[in-house]
């Protein structure tokens, strides 16, 4: 078992990172509950596979739980959703001093934490994400939202959760494919802040992608910790934090011209890195074997790299309806070496283009 301390001015939390944490959920949220009235918002496949256990765990210490079954997909993130899961917590008489619990996946957490920081002006919430995606990356830092047929994550609030509880026993309930989409966003850690832990999953991949638990809570920890370190200094993203959306510039405009359904989230991350790593040679501020290394790594790992065959003009125009745009400038996080970032407002749009070029399929 290991625990990280996100440390806050007003919001505190821990993330717990260990095997069988589902089966005794009630004993560990008793400390960070108000009342016994809590609703668990879960992907319907999560639903299904570990509803029982949670239920069990939570009845056994006499909460008042309802279960919101939402549907698998990216496209369930929206405002039809959220306003359901409104109704249900305002006819089963939810309060301010009632908790959310977020079982799932990125969507499930993203939706339910946005759902929690507006209901009633806010209400406290658990993140319990069951995707390794979630576990090191929207689980933890308060970062919630809805998307918008424009652009992704366009409609949300930073509330951060009272706890994270992290199990990775259901991590074998994924395919191959979703461990490796999560593990993209532990790998993006190495890349832009933390060379060690980069070199520690190129050495260890193969237990990693055969779920080894003594190494998935490693790396899992050491992402999360990593991650808290840049929340604990730049909570609302003025800065540091910004260094976070290595890649996602790129991705976002793929899911968006792709409709959410072609690639996970992790593996369109993937696409972006390749596109943010090769702009950066592009510019010379990167040597090419450090572009040829993470992308060696992400494709070891099953993961793809290239954009599939869409217009570059049609590319670049949907980064610009990236929430991060910045006085109507793309705001893109490059790299100069595995380990370090900086971030570039001022890059023409003929580069980006040819960064865009270069990693489009023939």
């Amino acid at each position: 078992m290991r625990e990280v301390h996100l440390n806050l001015d007003q919001d505190s939390y821990s993330i717990t990172i260990g095997q069988g944490i589902l089966g005794n959920l009630g004993q560990r949220i008793v400390p960070k509950t108000k009342s016994d009235k809590v609703t668990v918002v879960a992907d319907e496949f999560v639903s299904e596979r570990y509803g029982d256990i949670v239920l069990k765990s939570l009845r056994d210490f006499e909460f008042d739980v309802q279960v919101i079954q939402v549907p698998s997909g990216e496209e369930n993130k929206s405002l039809a959703w959220f306003s359901k899961i409104h109704d249900t917590l305002i006819n089963h008489h939810m309060d301010r001093s009632s908790t959310l619990i977020a079982l799932g996946g990125g969507v499930i957490g993203d939706l339910s934490g946005f759902v929690a920081a507006t209901f009633m002006r806010g209400i406290s919430w658990i993140q319990v994400p069951t995707t390794l995606l979630a576990q090191v990356d929207a689980s933890v830092g308060g970062k919630t939202a809805i998307n918008h047929p424009k652009g992704k994550n366009m409609m949300g609030a930073f509330h951060q959760p009272s706890l994270v509880l992290i199990d990775v026993d259901t991590l074998h309930s994924l395919a191959e494919r979703d461990v490796g989409s999560g593990l993209v966003e532990i790998i993006k850690h190495g890349v832009i802040m933390d060379e060690p832990l980069f070199s520690l999953i190129e050495k260890n991949l193969t237990k990693i992608l055969r779920l080894v638990p003594e190494i998935v809570i490693e790396i899992i920890a050491k992402s999360c910790a990593n991650k808290a370190y840049v929340v604990e200094n730049d909570e609302k993203e003025r800065g540091l934090r910004s260094t976070l959306n290595y890649g996602h510039t790129f991705a976002h405009a793929l899911e968006v011209l792709t409709d959410y359904n072609t690639f996970r989230h992790g593996e369109a991350v993937a696409v972006g890195m390749n596109c943010a790593a090769q702009l950066s040679v592009n510019l010379g501020i990167l040597d090419p074997s450090e572009l040829n290394r993470q992308n060696t790594l992400l494709q070891n790992a099953g993961l793809p790299i290239q954009i599939p065959r869409i217009q570059p003009e049609n590319f670049l125009e949907a980064m610009y309806f990236d929430k991060k745009i910045d006085h109507g400038k793309l705001k893109l996080i490059l790299i100069e070496r595995l380990g370090k970032v900086t971030m570039r407002t001022e890059i023409p749009d003929n580069e980006v283009l040819a960064a865009i070029e270069k990693c489009t399929a023939n």
